[in-house]
């Protein structure tokens, strides 16, 4: 028999796992769930797969876009939204900073960085 897996989290390391965790709960609206200065968790309400954030004291922030030599992306986040404009001004006032904001207008794409240095995009569908 086969077993059933399923994806609990994506885990993100950060040097502070309760910052980043408020981080992400700001901009998604999902309650904490764990809470520890190593280990905290945010799952959504409808139960899917949540964000989780384990402490590492030598994290090293992704450079973005990508230079030689550098600590490389080796992951990021993707965030469907109804409304662009609204969602990066939530992202930028829980504390993202714009990487880059694309000028195709075929490209409805934000790209930010979390507290942690992590990309993620915020983006609409078309």
């Amino acid at each position: 028999m086969t077993p059933t897996i399923r994806l609990a989290a994506p885990v993100l390391g950060t040097p502070d796992p309760q910052g980043l965790a408020r981080f992400y709960e700001r901009l998604l609206g999902w309650p904490i769930r764990d809470d520890e200065p190593v280990w905290a968790t945010l799952r959504p309400e409808d139960g899917g797969p949540g964000l989780s954030f384990q402490r590492e004291e030598d994290h090293v922030p992704p450079v973005w876009p990508p230079e030689p030599g550098t600590q490389q992306m080796q992951q990021h986040l993707d965030f469907l939204v109804d409304d662009l404009a609204a969602a990066s001004a939530v992202a930028e006032e829980a504390g993202a900073r714009l990487l880059n904001a694309y000028t195709d207008p075929h490209e409805d794409v934000r790209t930010y960085a979390d507290p942690a240095g992590h990309p993620f995009c915020l983006f609409v569908r078309t």
